[in-house]
């Protein structure tokens, strides 16, 4: 029984893993990619999904490297000891007033929202979000291409930003967590629609649970950054993966465009209004 389980059932004479969908086992001649995970050759046939065997996903995931670029390029002023003054003029933050007038995306400085997303405040919260982000999009990348990878990121970004400027807006607020949650919620919905259970032992649903944890334990972590990425970014991977067979690239491209869009302009409005949580407090 055990000798079956493990064997290929095409090759009996070879081991292997089991499809994500139907639980057969594959030998590696036998399985095929999928944009999200691995399938046999039956099932790919059934659902009529798109196949991505291995020679289709040499491509390196360039933009992910470029973003994790720029987060490192961004990182460097805090080696010089200016941090705080990057801090001061490009964080996020809704409105403040300073002996230099009023800043925030309230006085007009619109640019934070895109900004804040690129600074960190220690090694230990850079090194954690860029280890995602390298991990998330080498398999976002590929399956949705430079584009949509890019319009997805800028997305899950911006409802991280309007997360924070609708619970927080007078507080500095640093870090590209937002967008990591929000990749994180659009690959969980690319697995979950392809069979694959995120819950399984070292899955992607437990280390979702383990952060939110610490989101709402840990002092000084940004709950609406992180909450609004994941519901953002959750909701247009749900987008992607309806739109896959049905809306051609282009209008795929289209609507994420249009919801970043409707994020700047929510994240404007929210920018002058009290915080939520600051009304509680």
């Amino acid at each position: 029984m055990d000798t079956e389980a493990a064997t290929c059932y095409r090759h009996p004479d070879r081991t292997g893993l089991r499809c994500q969908r139907c639980d057969r086992v594959v030998c590696p001649d036998c399985r095929v990619q999928a944009p999200v995970g691995f399938q046999c050759a039956e099932c790919v046939k059934a659902n009529q999904q798109k196949v991505y065997r291995p020679r289709d996903l040499v491509q390196s995931p360039q933009l992910t490297y470029v973003l994790v670029a720029i987060n490192a390029l961004a990182y460097l002023p805090n080696f010089a000891g200016s941090s705080s003054r990057y801090t001061f003029d490009y964080a996020l933050i809704g409105a403040a007033m300073t002996r230099f007038g009023e800043i925030g995306v309230a006085a007009g400085e619109w640019y934070r929202l895109v900004t804040g997303g690129f600074l960190h405040a220690s090694l230990l919260h850079i090194g954690f979000n860029m280890l995602l982000l390298l991990q998330l999009g080498t398999i976002l990348e590929p399956w949705l291409g430079r584009v949509r990878f890019g319009l997805l990121f800028a997305t899950s970004m911006l409802a991280g930003s309007f997360g924070v400027l609708l619970l927080e807006p007078n507080q500095f607020t640093v870090g590209a967590s937002g967008a990591v949650f929000g990749l994180m919620g659009a690959t969980f919905m690319a697995q979950r629609s392809r069979g694959v259970n995120a819950f399984q032992a070292g899955g992607l649903g437990g280390l979702i649970i383990i952060n939110l944890l610490i989101t709402f334990v840990v002092p000084r972590v940004s709950m609406g950054a992180h909450v609004g990425g994941l519901i953002g970014g959750g909701l247009a991977g749900l987008f992607l993966v309806w739109a896959e067979r049905r809306l051609p690239v282009a209008a795929q491209a289209g609507v994420l465009a249009a919801a970043s869009a409707v994020l700047v302009a929510g994240s404007l409005w929210a920018a002058g209004q009290p915080g939520l949580l600051d009304s509680v407090g």
